[in-house]
């Protein structure tokens, strides 16, 4: 278990980095360069995501055994896009449908995002799966 807490930990900085360098370039991109913000946001959800991937793979989990590097990138951009449909989702449902402010939506959606990558990338890419079961 301490195994397993001290993973999600190195995720989570790995995550509040990756939001920094997507938020930051897309502000930069927008704000001072003038890109249009859908254009800027992709832009930086994609260097947001390499870099995340980067640096998960090398400090928060472990290569899986007989998992090409190729098809492990495809796996956590395609969970990476899902969790991005997630967020949205209940921005909207929290926005748009219940009326909260979005700016408190956005700390629910980002903290139940935030499980559904660390579980999914755990399931689906990590070697070390063991310590889910311990």
């Amino acid at each position: 278990m301490e195994k397993l807490i001290s993973q999600f930990m190195k995720f989570g900085v790995v995550g509040v980095i990756a939001f920094v360098i997507d938020y930051g370039l897309m502000v930069a991109l927008t704000e001072l360069v003038g890109v249009n913000y859908l254009i800027s946001a992709t832009i930086s959800f994609t260097v947001s995501v390499v870099f995340n991937y980067l640096a998960s793979m090398r400090y928060v989990f472990t290569h899986k055994q007989g998992l090409s590097r190729r098809r492990e990138f495809v796996i956590f951009v395609v969970l990476s896009v899902i969790g991005l449909g997630v967020n949205d989702l209940l921005m909207w449902l929290g926005s748009s449908v219940l009326g909260v402010s979005y700016l408190i939506v956005k700390i629910v959606a980002t903290a139940i995002v935030m499980v559904y990558n660390f579980v999914t990338r755990k399931i689906f890419l990590d070697g070390d799966t063991g310590a889910v079961l311990e």
